[in-house]
């Protein structure tokens, strides 16, 4: 079993164990290298395969261990399929097999295959689908496991889990009807999740991130271009610090929430909520569910637009 690090007062996950999957490139690297910095030990996460899932030949999650070694940390490499079985359940137990202990899961790992929906191979829908929502059910499955046969022996952790959702989840976006599937059904996961761990003492939110990676850099080349000088609002890192926050003790208290994050903004998001309603207390014809329909968006606010509409 490794050592721990050297405790440094202040940092927000000192002796902390934190698995990041897709943690090779853009926000998994940035969340993986800021845990890292507040003194947890991480394991990194990456199948190795280019933006669109297909095999890479240059794996990088080594050379994020190495950075994070480089700085005096510790991380050890994990290169399994977590949308499979065996490469989720191996996930958690390179993190319990090397530090003894797994405290924060982090699913980030993803790709896209944009089209329009009149365009969209089915291989391409279930290889979205599986790499996103697969993807975080199986890595959170076999850790809340993990959790709960801890609890089980009188040893309650404080454990949390970070989803990661996006914009295209919450509004939609055009040309990537698969991945804002996807994307939503992260959040119904995890607010399920939420309700369901919380007897474990397990945490479970989600994020909506705006930051420039391999999947937005070239979809959205204008706004995700670095500046020449001053803040780089799409900088993968200034997403990071509200992650390690809510993958941290002192997130205490905060589950089922949804936070949309780019540059310098943190927003809660507050999702589906009851609007505008009239209960007839009969049957209505379909002309006068009409009307009330009518009434009824007469008096809502307007949905956000689609992405790109």
């Amino acid at each position: 079993m490794s050592g721990t690090l050297p405790y440094r007062e202040g940092r927000l996950c000192e002796g902390r164990v934190v698995v990041v999957t897709g943690a090779g490139r853009g926000l998994g690297r940035a969340h993986a290298l800021a845990y890292a910095a507040e003194g947890a030990r991480v394991v990194v996460n990456d199948l190795g395969v280019g933006p669109d899932g297909t095999p890479d030949p240059d794996s990088p999650a080594a050379q994020v261990v190495e950075e994070i070694r480089a700085g005096g940390g510790d991380a050890v490499a994990h290169g399994g399929d977590i949308a499979t079985p065996d490469g989720a359940s191996s996930l958690v137990h390179t993190a319990l097999d090397t530090y003894g202990r797994l405290d924060t899961l982090v699913n980030n790992a993803g790709f896209l295959r944009d089209r329009m929906l009149v365009n969209l191979d089915e291989d391409d829908w279930d290889a979205v689908l599986r790499v996103h929502l697969k993807g975080h059910f199986l890595p959170l499955k076999h850790a809340a496991a993990h959790w709960r046969a801890e609890t089980k022996a009188g040893r309650t952790p404080t454990a949390r889990i970070i989803n990661t959702s996006s914009g295209a989840g919450l509004l939609g976006s055009l040309g990537q009807g698969n991945y804002s599937a996807a994307k939503a059904g992260i959040v119904g996961l995890t607010l399920v999740a939420a309700a369901e761990l919380a007897r474990y003492g397990v945490q479970v939110n989600a994020i909506a991130p705006a930051a420039r990676t391999r999947m937005t850099e070239t979809v959205f080349a204008e706004t995700m271009t670095a500046p020449g000088t001053g803040f780089d609002t799409m900088a993968p890192e200034n997403v990071s610090p509200l992650v390690v926050w809510l993958g941290s003790p002192a997130s205490d208290g905060v589950t089922g929430r949804v936070f949309e994050t780019e540059a310098g903004r943190i927003t809660v998001m507050e999702g589906w909520h009851p609007g505008p309603t009239e209960d007839k207390g009969a049957r209505r014809t379909p002309r006068e569910a009409g009307e009330t329909v009518r009434k009824l968006l007469a008096e809502a606010r307007d949905p956000g637009p689609v992405y790109g509409a």
